[in-house]
């Protein structure tokens, strides 16, 4: 059975991803970096979405010979002008958390008006080739930021994620439900209508190259 790597040691995103992979491709047998543990941490030193998911994709590829699927995603705020952004796991400053991160936002949010609350998560997402080949899938939801956290599922900043089509938090949502609608489902589902014909073009030139995990 192909293998792949998902690089990130993020529980909650590996266990997104694992679902939603089971999903579209369940023909392929998806690894993650707990597989890898000499690989350590990645640095994100992009300034964008797509340079962090191609800094950790590539590296990660190069490490395992494997081809490596690595997504950077955020939540962008229109009163922000866009921040979190990029920085979105670490808002809070050092040793920042999910609850100090989603403090920060409501505290920094707080006068702002209910009609201009508007954000949306972004994600994209790279699937790279020790050799450097690469497809891009890209997502990006939209909603509103919760005057209150509200929910308990999900991790990051989704339970003050607010959807207005649903009526609910992300952090509110059952597994199904957010992998139904949420960003990184739809840069996955984008990855994956790409996916047959890189598939097919690189699939031949990592046979023998790759190392088994450990």
């Amino acid at each position: 059975m192909p293998k792949i790597v998902l690089a990130t040691n993020n529980a909650g995103k590996i266990r997104e991803l694992f679902a939603l992979m089971a999903q579209l491709q369940p023909d392929i047998e998806v690894l993650g970096l707990r597989d890898f543990p000499e690989i350590g941490d990645i640095p994100e030193t992009g300034t964008t979405f797509e340079e962090n998911a191609r800094i950790k994709a590539l590296a990660v590829a190069v490490a395992t010979g494997l081809v490596a699927v690595a997504d950077d995603s955020g939540l962008a705020v229109d009163a922000l002008g866009g921040a979190p952004g990029v920085y979105s796991a670490r808002y809070s400053g050092e040793g920042a958390t999910d609850a100090r991160n989603t403090a920060k936002l409501l505290t920094v949010m707080d006068s702002v008006a209910d009609g201009e609350r508007g954000c949306h998560f972004a994600c994209v997402m790279l699937a790279a080739t020790p050799d450097g080949q690469e497809i891009v899938g890209r997502g990006i939801w939209p909603g509103r930021v919760a005057r209150e956290p509200r929910g308990g599922n999900g991790f990051g900043y989704d339970p003050v994620f607010f959807d207005p089509v649903l009526g609910c938090t992300a952090a509110e949502m059952d597994a199904e439900t957010k992998n139904a609608c949420s960003h990184r489902s739809l840069a996955l589902r984008d990855l994956m209508r790409q996916w047959p014909t890189f598939w097919a073009k690189v699939a031949h030139s990592l046979r023998g190259n790759a190392r088994c995990a450990e």
